[in-house]
């Protein structure tokens, strides 16, 4: 497949629009559901964009990463259902399991050569990786492992151990004993944490992804639209648990995966009456938010959106709840711009923080990259609960072509609620690379409106 027929068929706006507020559809619906959101490809298209990917990837990116971090070999060692966090964006579109023990080994013979992709295991892996282990022949999976090593006598050997990031702490304490049983002691002391070779290659984003990225976006940000629309919200009859179920249908229906449960929340004037079993049903006046995560060839969104469900007589949202919003996307502004390669997590963290008190703005900020997983590989820029920044995961730096999820909120004191303080909280993917940090698709700064 041809690189313009790839983009064509993942960003190309061959388009396919919405449901009701039933959780079950029809297929009427589920063609209204299709139209205004980019085509989603067949699984079979899928598999092929996505392995198109992983070549370009494996040619390009992960020599660069291995060079970076001073790798010489990285070894990923992976048990059936006990698999690596690296693996799944290792293999293949139709890899479901690691087959017994699979054992990734990629060796750099040096510059100007390519890396050597090898696999230790019982299974081949068809053109991604060289097979180089016959159980008939030599019965040690080790042993496998132990010659290969030998045989290219590398300097530094990454294996993935880590405290501070999971996506480099898959290696078990048994596949760790393995190995050092098998090596020669002189190995031993070339084995060194891979913890940044892990998240370099996770968290680095292709030409490709970073252009598919917007399409990915459309998708969500398109079903948050119909959701927050009065073709899914009856004022006084729909439960936020309504909605909730919509998106999950819409997911189902759409052929897109979700990596959680979606949320609707209300914020209503005078706060809501927990004690109240009919508290979630949505009324006039009330302002809305949701959480929505897609994941489509193989990238994963995570999307915050505001609506407001209309009084009689209006015909937009109060002034104050529109500076609200504003005020938001200021911090949004204020945040991106201090993205800057080199610069920490905290250290972003500190610098937007900063900015935003100057200005008077009550913003807190919770920031993380997106990408293979939800919460991805890459610096934390501050937790909900850690305002003063994140050690360990927020003292690693940021990357050009990486993508995040810019989570923030912003509280705002609203006239026309007599003065109560509404928080807006938007998420919004930022596409960070060479340029700065732009917003994927793009950021929401007017109020869906539900009439």
């Amino acid at each position: 497949m041809t690189r313009n027929r790839v983009l064509l068929l993942v960003t190309g706006l061959l388009l396919l629009p919405a449901v009701g507020t039933q959780t079950q559809t029809n297929s009427d619906e589920v063609a209204i559901l299709r139209m205004g959101i980019p085509k989603i490809l067949p699984l079979r298209d899928r598999g092929e964009v996505v392995n198109r990917w992983l070549v370009e990837r494996l040619d390009t990116i992960l020599p660069e990463i291995m060079r970076r971090e001073g790798f010489d070999m990285w070894i990923v060692d992976n048990r059936e259902y006990n698999e690596d966090p690296v693996f799944f964006s290792l293999m293949p579109a139709n890899t479901m399991a690691a087959r017994r023990r699979t054992i990734l080994v990629f060796h750099d013979p040096g510059p100007g050569q390519p890396i050597e992709r090898l696999a230790v295991s019982r299974y081949g892996i068809g053109d991604f990786y060289r097979g180089m282990w016959n159980p008939e022949e030599e019965s040690d999976q080790y042993q496998a492992l132990a010659r290969i090593i030998e045989e290219r006598d590398p300097e530094t050997i990454g294996i993935n151990m880590s405290d501070t990031f999971a996506f480099g702490d898959g290696l078990t304490a048994s596949s760790l004993e393995n190995i050092t049983n098998a090596l020669p002691r002189r190995f031993h002391s070339r084995l060194m944490g891979a913890e940044r070779l892990a998240v370099g290659w996770l968290e680095r984003r292709s030409p490709e992804e970073i252009e598919t990225y917007d399409g990915i976006c459309r998708i969500a940000h398109s079903l948050i639209a119909r959701a927050f629309s009065s073709s899914v919200i009856h004022p006084g009859v729909t439960r936020t648990t309504d909605v909730v179920w919509w998106f999950r249908q819409a997911f189902a229906d759409l052929d897109v995966e979700t990596w959680f449960q979606p949320s609707v929340d209300i914020i209503r004037q005078g706060g809501l009456d927990r004690s109240d079993r009919d508290a979630n049903i949505i009324r006039q006046g009330d302002v809305l938010h949701c959480d929505i995560g897609i994941v489509y060839l193989g990238l994963c969104t995570d999307t915050q959106q505001m609506a407001y469900v209309l009084r009689p007589g209006e015909t937009d949202a109060p002034d104050g709840l529109k500076m609200a919003l504003a005020n938001a996307n200021r911090v949004q502004d204020i945040f991106m711009g201090e993205f800057v390669t080199g610069r920490t997590g905290n250290t972003i963290l500190a610098n937007a923080l900063a900015g935003c008190q100057g200005e008077g703005l009550r913003a807190s900020i919770y920031t993380h990259p997106v990408g293979f997983h939800g919460h991805a590989a890459g610096p934390t820029i501050g937790l909900w609960d850690r305002q003063d920044g994140v050690p360990g995961a927020g003292d690693y730096p940021l990357f050009e072509d990486t993508v995040y999820a810019i989570e923030l909120n912003c509280s705002t004191s609203v006239p026309e609620w007599g003065g109560e303080s509404v928080t807006i909280g938007l998420e919004q993917q930022g596409i960070y690379t060479k340029g700065g940090c732009r917003f994927a698709d793009r950021r929401q700064s007017t109020y869906h409106i539900i009439r």
